[in-house]
């Protein structure tokens, strides 16, 4: 059974059916409905397996998939977007980065030791939320303690609370009404009056550019890091901070500003507030019931299988054997515990431009049950890209230009020439998706940008004649098309 707090993570799913996921990843990425429902649907599962009942919940494996398509065409958005919207653990590897055993360079399971970091530091900051007002006031009231230092009479009377029952020398102050009090009250009621003033003045940063002198913990040395050998075994990547947790925490005064030193201070104040071995549990609870690992290029791995194949494919191959026990469900040692596969989600993403998913070892193709083709997007797609993502490029270039004081349009005539630029490009060389547009509208604005703000250009209409001016000979010119877009 999962922990109280997963629990809590996992009804947050609750309010997102598959229907809502896809209607959020349509905000951002046009097109693609298949792979969208694909992946909306092993997300829901997520929670549905969670309200199954306990003997056939352990049963219960995540659908993993594997999205193939040209590049360019949302497969790593997606898993972009899908990081920002599940609120689970979440990590994107890349496979070609990984080596078989044996090999120079990281393994396989390094991405399970990520997702657990993933997952750490996510949990980290949901306990600072939950605490980070009850650290803010101590770190106002350790400020004032370093901007207005108690007096050593109200600290010694503090102290010793019966000095005057000893019989002690002590004097007293007659106020005009007729009141006596000693001078040591007196003194606190003017010292607690400052502290109030002083307490305002800091809550509305008046004090900010102020110096003041802290005690910071100095930072360990980087030194032992030279010890670890790449892709070197789990147990000495932990070597470095085993030695480093040795060493005595040394502490220096350093004068900074009252904005640094809220910063600095802040930060010790949640590293009190937050149980480490709390989180820890709770972080690796999550990994093993909502992790998602995105495998991307995952068609880097797979080459041609028979007896003559030699040279690289070798370690490919090696790689996918290596994968199987992690994608099938294993156990891998972390430095934060032992963490579970078994109910881990794969999407794996690939373009398979040379290889064909036939070429992953059959093995490894049984671990994908869901294969989803993406479509290569057409100059309908690219108008559609131009205008109705929230981060579409025309808005996100208006925004550039509106920094420097000047106003950028687009007409409708002028973004359909754009889109019909960028498939004829794609489709006289290599088709690249939509990052064509990128290179299209860099071109294409490149004066614009470089002129601003000198040139005292207001407004900049960007319509069918302006873009067929600046782009018609590049895209016709063979041998300039080829180095330019």
């Amino acid at each position: 059974m999962s922990s109280p707090r997963t629990q809590q993570a996992l009804e947050r799913l609750a309010g997102l059916t598959p229907r809502q996921i896809v209607e959020e990843l349509d905000r951002y990425i046009v097109g693609q409905g298949d792979a969208k429902k694909a992946v909306a649907i092993a997300l829901r599962n997520r929670w549905r397996r969670q309200r199954t009942p306990d003997d056939i919940r352990d049963e219960i494996s995540p659908n993993n998939i594997i999205l193939v398509g040209p590049t360019g065409v949302g497969k790593t958005e997606i898993a972009r977007r899908l990081a920002r919207l599940v609120g689970a653990p979440f990590v994107k590897v890349e496979a070609s980065k990984f080596t078989e055993v044996g090999y120079v360079g990281r393994d396989v399971e390094s991405m399970v030791r990520d997702l657990v970091e993933s997952a750490i530091n996510m949990v980290r900051g949901e306990r600072e939320a939950e605490v980070n007002e009850i650290a803010k006031v101590k770190v106002e009231e350790r400020l004032l303690d370093l901007l207005l230092p108690t007096p050593p009479d109200i600290k010694q009377s503090a102290q010793t609370p019966s000095a005057a029952a000893g019989g002690g020398a002590h004097l007293f102050v007659v106020s005009p009404g007729g009141s006596v009090s000693s001078e040591t009250d007196a003194s606190e009621v003017r010292y607690k009056r400052t502290r109030e003033k002083l307490k305002q003045l800091l809550v509305d940063g008046q004090l900010d550019e102020r110096e003041i002198e802290i005690e910071v913990t100095q930072q360990s040395p980087v030194m032992f890091d030279m010890m670890v050998p790449q892709g070197a075994p789990e147990g000495m990547d932990n070597l470095s901070d085993m030695l480093q947790d040795m060493l005595p925490k040394r502490k220096k005064k350093r004068t900074v500003k009252v904005s640094e030193a809220r910063r600095i201070l802040l930060s010790e104040e949640l590293e009190k507030l937050i149980n480490k071995e709390d989180v820890t549990a709770d972080a690796l609870d999550r990994v093993q019931t909502m992790g998602i690992i995105f495998l991307d290029e995952i068609d880097k791995i797979a080459g041609q299988r028979g007896a003559n194949v030699g040279g690289p494919d070798v370690s490919r191959e090696g790689v996918q054997r290596d994968l199987l026990p992690i994608v099938e469900g294993s156990n891998v040692q972390t430095k934060h515990g032992m963490v579970k596969t078994d109910h881990v989600l794969f999407v794996a993403a690939g373009a398979f431009h040379v290889a064909k998913p036939s070429d992953l070892i059959p093995e490894l193709q049984g671990r994908f049950p869901i294969r989803v083709e993406l479509q290569s997007l057409t100059e309908a797609d690219f108008v559609r890209i131009m205008t109705e993502p929230e981060n579409a490029l025309t808005k996100q270039y208006s925004a550039l230009v509106e920094a420097e004081g000047a106003k950028l349009e687009f007409t409708t005539d002028g973004i359909a020439e754009i889109a019909r630029i960028a498939a004829h490009v794609n489709d006289r060389m290599e088709n690249i998706g939509a990052r064509r547009l990128h290179t299209v509208m860099t071109t294409l604005l490149e004066d614009v940008l470089f002129g601003l703000p000198e040139s005292g250009a207001t407004t900049v209409r960007v319509d069918q004649a302006l873009v067929r001016s600046r782009l018609k000979t590049i895209a016709d010119d063979e041998d300039l098309r080829r180095y330019i877009l």
